[in-house]
């Protein structure tokens, strides 16, 4: 398989011979073997695993995407991706850096939820007049 692991500014890894993967989910792990039907799923922050026959076994942190496998070519692209040696470390970067969301984007957050709000009202206004 091809691996391509994007961001949203760059391309993060491009592997040729990607024997599997293994991705999570919000329902749990899964794993892609090369014949397997094509397939979309929503990642959830978690370690992504990947094997080829010149690096072994290689994990990867990454928050939020998708994954998308057509054919021999398997795209993920997610927000941010840490990679590392020690399956540990990557553990807690996830849960520091993926999990916990910081008081800006909370606020940021906030803020959209309330302008989404306003122009479904003034929408639904319109409509009614």
């Amino acid at each position: 398989m091809n691996l391509k692991l994007l961001l949203p500014f760059q391309v993060f890894a491009d592997k040729a011979g990607v024997s599997r993967i293994v991705a999570e989910t919000r329902q749990g792990s899964f794993g892609i073997l090369p014949h397997r039907l094509d397939c979309v799923a929503a990642l959830a922050p978690g370690i992504l695993t990947y094997e080829t026959a010149a690096d072994g076994e290689v994990f990867v942190a990454v928050d939020e995407g998708v994954l998308v496998k057509t054919g021999p070519d398997v795209l993920v692209s997610v927000r941010r991706a840490l990679d590392g040696a020690d399956l540990g470390q990557l553990r807690e970067a996830v849960e520091r850096e993926f999990l916990t969301l910081d008081e800006h984007e909370k606020s940021m957050r906030s803020v959209l939820v309330k302008m989404e709000s306003d122009l479904i009202h003034r929408m639904m206004s319109f409509h009614n007049d």
